[in-house]
């Protein structure tokens, strides 16, 4: 890795017109060596367009990017030696195992830590262990592109582009897939991740950057934009995550605001400046026999900053949501998030809103 500047990504006014459409509108970033930037987005904000400019897979119509000091349309070669991709078309070779490709790259490569221990926990992380000694020929597109993040990972780049690593994959999968990146970075590499998922950015990126329409509209640490939304929210707890549906009801038609379902299935958040309503709220609860574990009152989240300056409450992200429809002979997650409830009629208010919006931010 180049020591002699603090930043591994520099871009200045980026710009793609891809037909009528500025995929990428006047983009500048700094992203610090050695650590993990979110780029956070829902599909089609321009995240994808955005990476493949930045590994230098993509000419940009206006604007400069440098990854460690190398101008990505005058430098590609050192900027290839630099990067590692990842995203929708896997580089493995369908003759060999998904096992025998991780350890042929690590071997390639002879990178510190690349061995036959790390290959095998890659296949783990991305739940492909059953299917280590299948032929990748046999293995449907969605394993084949979890095998490619895998491969690209096991080479160590000294920048890792991440596209949606952890799309398909369910509780288990994602949290050690962010384990691997933890590590990554303590080894020395820059990680962008690009995530259409609140939570997954805001556990493990050092700073943030929303998209929106091929614009950053915010940017900064997870704490500095909840800050920056300015309102409280209630975190609740449930002791059942079975009564998610049944109290993600009752608190729209007790707080009359939209109520969001986090990633952990026994949490819910709702956005509540008055704490008279949040206390309304832990009794129905309490009424309706719906255990709570926890019960917290504080500065709103991230996914409410994401809402306030996307605009955009009817695609929020679920985290752990598959992105694409499960294929034959891939068995998906092994646990996929239960679906968002139907929309409720509007119910009673506790007088701090009139109105509102249901669970899923309709109205």
């Amino acid at each position: 890795m180049n020591s002699h500047s603090d930043l591994a990504i520099e871009a200045r006014g980026l710009v793609k017109i891809l037909g009528s459409t500025r995929a990428v509108d006047g983009v500048d970033l700094n992203v610090r060596a050695g650590s993990v930037y979110g780029l956070l987005g829902l599909t089609g904000a321009g995240k994808t367009t955005l990476i493949r400019i930045l590994a230098a897979r993509l000419r940009p119509s206006a604007g400069t990017a440098r990854i460690f000091g190398h101008d990505t349309v005058h430098e590609t070669d050192q900027v290839h030696a630099h990067v590692g991709l990842t995203g929708r078309l896997a580089v493995v070779d369908d003759d060999l195992t998904g096992m025998e490709n991780l350890i042929l790259r690590a071997r390639q490569l002879d990178r510190p830590g690349a061995s036959d221990i790390r290959a095998g926990e890659l296949l783990d992380a991305f739940g492909l262990m059953e299917q280590a000694g299948r032929k990748v020929r046999e293995y449907s597109s969605r394993m084949r592109r979890r095998l490619d993040t895998a491969f690209r990972i096991i080479g160590g780049p000294d920048l890792l582009l991440l596209d949606e690593p952890t799309a398909d994959l369910g509780t288990t999968g994602r949290e050690r897939v962010w384990d691997v990146v933890r590590a990554l970075v303590t080894e020395g590499t820059t990680v962008l991740l690009a995530t259409q998922y609140i939570d997954e950015a805001g556990l493990l990126a050092d700073r943030i950057a929303v998209l929106d329409h091929g614009r950053i509209v915010a940017e900064g640490t997870a704490g500095e934009l909840e800050a920056d939304s300015g309102s409280d929210a209630i975190w609740i707890r449930l002791r059942d995550p079975e009564d998610r549906f049944r109290a993600q009801r009752l608190l729209f038609e007790t707080l009359g605001v939209s109520v969001e379902a986090e990633s952990d299935p026994a949490v819910l958040s709702a956005q509540v400046d008055d704490p008279e309503c949040a206390a309304l709220a832990l009794a129905e609860l309490s009424l309706a026999d719906i255990a709570v574990i926890t019960f917290t009152f504080g500065r709103s989240s991230l996914g409410r900053t994401f809402l306030s300056v996307t605009g955009d409450p009817d695609s929020l992200p679920v985290m752990g949501e598959p992105a694409d429809p499960a294929e034959p002979g891939d068995p998906g997650p092994a646990d996929p998030d239960l679906g968002a409830p139907g929309e409720p009629a509007a119910g009673a208010e506790c007088g701090c809103e009139d109105g509102g919006e249901g669970p899923n931010g309709t109205a």
